[in-house]
């Protein structure tokens, strides 16, 4: 060692040892790889101006080889977006999936798209869907993978007809079935090219030429065989039910179909059920003289007509009690009577206590209609959150009535139609009106005449509406073809365990949304659709459905498609032997239902016509958390009913758009940002300015997508800003690497400069990470590791270190082939890294890659690719200690230029001054290693202090820890930097103080020019 002391703190054979990591290389006081673990928190610059920002002496000008690159740093207006169109053509973008489908591979990703309903224009939900989608895509596809990814639309059903039918106005009504399914049709198409021309152009990658739609004979067919299927398992079933039902579509609709609106008002009622025949345990109710009651509340009035029991809750306490007002005694949970009261308006004198149980046994009369009885029954679904304790109990009107009417098999009488309104069974006074407009006013009025209401008042809480009309439905029996859940909800339920959701608490949110579905209701009461595959009886309730029939009709299906239901006459609809014996064909007694299939029933049978292979599952399934209730649920339930498997392995679930401010989209508000404006600009660009579809795919990546993604002129600016910046670090790159050839100027890692080898190491750690986010479908993360390297890692501190050595080197010298051999391989991993993402931007750098012979596409070269020999975890521990002294230095001098100064580092001899000792071999040098991360002049590097000190000299003192072989071997070391103004002129050429006068080049500078 050259100050020739005694080594001591871990001794001399620690030395020794660190001593043998260490390779000579043909640079001075090359650093080799450290046995050490420690990682380093890279230090940005601060305060100290480059001193090469502008080396622009005209003398020596064009001896300085600064960056040339035609890559533009920014791309302003209508630039992006047309730089982009041109990518995708030159790039062949529209290629690029069919390529890879054709390629000789050994593993497949399959990703299933969800498909949107083919009903409008393209917006930023569908955006944020698609884009998500193709990210994905694009990664795996990058890694080797043959994607397997076919977009789907959803043709059929009310989401459509609806739109087709309220365009058509009153003219609606007079048209045939046919009539509204070639509209829908129509409709549906149109609305397909539209979406599918934007998704296109949003870059996401597919055969745009072979898609699936739900309308397609082929789908339609496979469809009803799977119906067929689960029918023949008993898991299909026609029958009576109450189920939501839509009076503004005549239609019934399932869970997924319904919307809540938390505002909606309803007029609830307190309503006195007279006691008729007391509980035995409760002979005594009836010995005295004030009328007892049963006391009820209900937020829908309207059913009350359609009352067949009151019920109660066999654990809970009840109490009979005198009202202080009228004198009455009425029957109410104990834990209501305080509650009630109040809302009464009046106090309860408790005359009695029991047990629910002791109700067993009584009536009591209808409070509308004379001589009916309602029997007292225990169920339990009653609560004491709202109410009396006491439920009325209406059959036809609720699913949990209608469980007690079956086990008690009341009667399930429907007093309400299609149209929502009250039938003729309900009487002169009822018939006809509308249960949630005038029906309820007209019940409210029938009770108070009856002398049985005791309040009405207006409550607001959550009520299912329509999700297509937004208006009210109401809970209606009819018959209807059901899926039988309850046999298969528990495999179901298994299988969802052996799926990983993505966040992880969607699996129980899944979980909870199929426990709370008693069955599904598949039927629906229109003509946009595919017809449930049965006969109806034409005098008895009887229908006609076996595999014979069904397959007929696929066949035919599967050759026209499902309009034959309704264009061929029923004998043509069944098979020849089928007609013969149901009473021939000018006899037929059997005719076509007149029912179609939910659209969910539709989309979940796509497992068994899009996925691939004898397994049909796939690997991911991406869509809004309000498929959890949706696609996904009818997906799996399908899958689970014919063959017992999930359909997919992994469920990725991603929240609403919303607005900037966290608000709903609505043009109302005016804040409804529609895609095609964020990519081409609006009608004002100096308000909606042109930001391309790799800003809008940027947005997307960096939002926490499982959460609501809010978006706005702010975010999308946001997200232009740091594109920008990253151009500005591939501009860096781009033009630094010219005249570069990888084959012929590489250097070989162990003989790179310390700080390239170094920037090697972080870049293979990043490739990790980033290929651990992508794989774990955390676009945010990635987006996040992306922008703290190249603002951090390489546009504050390495590109600032480097820029002397770059331009002001020989164009061949190995120091200057050394950095722009890092810089190349940066490159490479940093646009693959982003490629998913940013696609059009990645196409772009590759087509400005100065030593390309001819530009490939970034999408058919493959994924990262690092060598395990870029990993050297002691480089951390050299460049920290480094940049610890570094940091001291530069903080000493804000806002100045670190080239006007000279810096003296004295270290205690030990391990710390070794390693710095063979960053720098000589005692001061303005050429070093170490000079070169402190970007000073010139640095001195002494084992003790000096001698002679200057009067305006800055002594800044500091410790750094060094960890050696996992901590087996610390030491911890002082050090004192003594920054100094620098002695010598400043370089012409280079900007250094490192020249002997102010008109003569430096030594390094001289050297240079002299061998040109």
């Amino acid at each position: 060692m050259r100050w020739g002391l005694r080594p001591h703190g871990p001794g001399a054979g620690a030395l020794a040892s660190v001593g043998t990591l260490w390779r000579p290389g043909r640079f001075p006081g090359r650093l080799g790889c450290l046995g050490m673990t420690r990682r380093l928190v890279v230090r940005s610059v601060a305060g100290a101006d480059s001193p090469q920002s502008s080396p622009n002496s005209s003398r020596y000008r064009d001896t300085v080889l600064l960056p040339q690159t035609s890559f533009p740093m920014k791309l302003l207006g209508r630039q992006q977006p047309d730089m982009e169109l041109e990518i995708q053509q030159k790039c062949g973008f529209s290629e690029l999936y069919s390529w890879q489908r054709e390629r000789k591979v050994k593993t497949e990703f399959c990703l299933h798209d969800g498909p949107p309903y083919a009903n409008g224009d393209p917006h930023v939900g569908h955006a944020l869907n698609k884009i998500l989608k193709d990210i994905a895509n694009r990664y795996h596809m990058m890694r080797g993978s043959r994607v397997h990814f076919v977009p789907g639309w959803d043709c059929h059903g009310l989401p459509i007809e609806t739109k087709v039918l309220s365009e058509l106005g009153e003219n609606a009504q007079t048209l045939s079935a046919m009539e509204i399914r070639e509209k829908a049709r129509s409709f549906a198409k149109a609305a397909i090219e539209k979406q599918k021309s934007a998704f296109a152009r949003w870059g996401v990658m597919a055969d745009w030429d072979n898609c699936y739609y739900t309308f397609d004979g082929k789908y339609e067919a496979k469809q009803l065989r799977i119906f067929y299927q689960m029918y023949d398992k008993g898991l299909i079933y026609r029958s009576y039910k109450p189920v939501f039902w839509s009076p503004s579509s005549r239609t019934a609709l399932a869970e997924a179909e319904l919307e809540y609106n938390p505002a909606h008002v309803s007029r609830s009622v307190y309503v006195r059920f007279p006691l008729l025949k007391p509980p035995p345990k409760l002979a005594s109710l009836t010995g005295g003289s004030s009328p007892v009651s049963f006391l009820i509340w209900t937020t829908q009035p309207w059913t009350i007509p359609a009352n067949q029991a009151v019920c109660y809750m066999p654990e809970a306490k009840y109490a009979a009690v005198k009202c202080s007002t009228s004198g009455d005694v009425y029957i109410l949970a104990e834990d209501k009577i305080s509650p009630v009261a109040s809302t009464l308006e009046t106090t309860f004198d408790v005359i009695s206590t029991f047990s629910g149980v002791n109700l067993e046994g009584g009536t009591c009369g209808h409070p509308l209609i004379p001589d009916k009885v309602s029997p007292l029954l225990p169920a339990n679904h009653v609560t004491m959150a709202k109410g009396t304790g006491l439920v009325h109990t209406a059959p036809a009107h609720g699913m949990e009535d209608y469980s007690v009417a079956s086990q008690h098999k009341l009667p399930m009488d429907c007093l309400v139609d299609e149209d929502g309104v009250f039938t003729n069974a309900a009487g002169p006074e009822l018939e006809n009106k509308a249960v949630l407009e005038e029906g309820t006013d007209v019940v409210i009025k029938m009770l108070r005449t009856a002398k049985n209401l005791l309040k009405e008042e207006e409550v607001v809480h959550s009520y299912p509406c329509d999700w297509r009309t937004k208006k009210p439905v109401v809970i209606r029996a009819s018959k209807q073809w059901f899926v039988n859940i309850t046999d298969i909800k528990a495999t179901a339920k298994e299988l969802l365990k052996t799926v990983k959701f993505i966040p992880g608490a969607a699996l129980n949110s899944m979980v909870d949304m199929l426990d709370r579905r008693p069955y599904w209701c598949i039927s629906r009461q229109r003509a946009w659709g595919v017809p449930i595959p049965v006969f109806h009886h034409k005098t008895k309730d009887e229908y006609l459905i076996n595999r014979q029939t069904t397959e007929h009709i696929a066949k035919l299906v599967e050759e026209h498609g499902s309009d034959v239901w309704w264009t061929l006459p029923p004998q043509q609809l069944l098979p020849e032997d089928v007609v013969a014996q149901a009473g021939g064909p000018d006899a037929l007694e059997y005719v076509p239902g007149k029912d179609i299939l939910d659209i969910w029933f539709d989309s979940g049978t796509s497992w068994s016509c899009v996925l691939p292979g004898t397994e049909q599952r796939a690997d991911l399934y991406l869509e809004g958390k309000d498929q959890l209730g949706g696609w996904f649920q009818s997906s799996l339930l399908t899958s689970v009913a014919t063959r017992a498997k999930a359909p997919f392995k992994t469920v990725m679930v991603h929240g609403f758009t919303l607005g900037e401010k966290g608000e709903k989209m609505s043009k109302s508000l005016g804040n409804v940002i529609n895609p095609d404006t964020v990519i081409d600009g609006g009608k004002d660009q100096s308000k909606e300015p042109p930001y391309g579809a790799d800003v809008l795919r940027w947005w997307i990546a960096e939002s926490n997508v499982f959460a609501e993604v809010t978006i706005g002129p702010s975010a999308l600016s946001a997200a232009r800003d740091d594109i920008n910046k990253l151009r500005n670090t591939l501009r860096f790159l781009l033009g630094n690497v010219a005249g570069f050839n990888p084959e012929t100027d590489s250097v070989p890692v162990k003989n790179m400069y310390v700080i390239d080898q170094y920037m090697l190491h972080l870049i293979q750690d990043f490739a990790t990470k980033i290929t651990d986010s992508y794989k774990q479908y955390d676009f945010g993360k990635v987006i996040r590791l992306l922008k703290a390297f190249y603002t951090r890692e390489l546009s504050s501190f390495y590109f600032s270190i480097v820029k002397d050595r770059l331009y002001c080197e020989s164009e061949n010298d190995p120091k200057r082939r050394s950095c722009q051999t890092a810089l190349a391989e940066i490159l490479d991993v940093l646009v693959r890294s982003f490629a998913p993402i940013l696609p059009h931007l990645a196409e772009e750098v590759f087509q400005h890659i100065p030593y390309a012979k001819e530009p490939k596409s970034v999408f058919r070269t493959g994924w990262i690719n690092t060598s395990s020999i870029w990993k050297k975890p002691g480089l951390e521990e050299a460049v920290e200690s480094a940049c610890a002294m570094r940091d001291s230095f530069l903080g000493s001098i804000p806002g100045k230029n670190a080239a006007e100064y000279e810096v003296i580092i004295v270290i205690e001899p030990g391990l710390l001054f070794e390693i710095m000792e063979m960053l720098q071999a000589e005692e001061s040098s303005s050429t070093s290693q170490l000079n070169e991360l402190m970007m000073a002049s010139q640095t001195t590097l002494l084992a003790q202090e000096p001698r002679e000190r200057t009067a305006d000299g800055i002594e800044l003192t500091g410790t750094f820890l060094i960890n050696l072989e996992g901590g087996d071997i610390r030491e911890e070391s002082s050090y004192k930097v003594i920054v100094v103004p620098a002695a010598r002129e400043k370089c012409p050429r280079c900007w250094k103080h490192t020249s002997q006068t102010v008109d003569t080049l430096c030594p390094r500078c001289a050297e240079v020019i002299g061998a040109k």
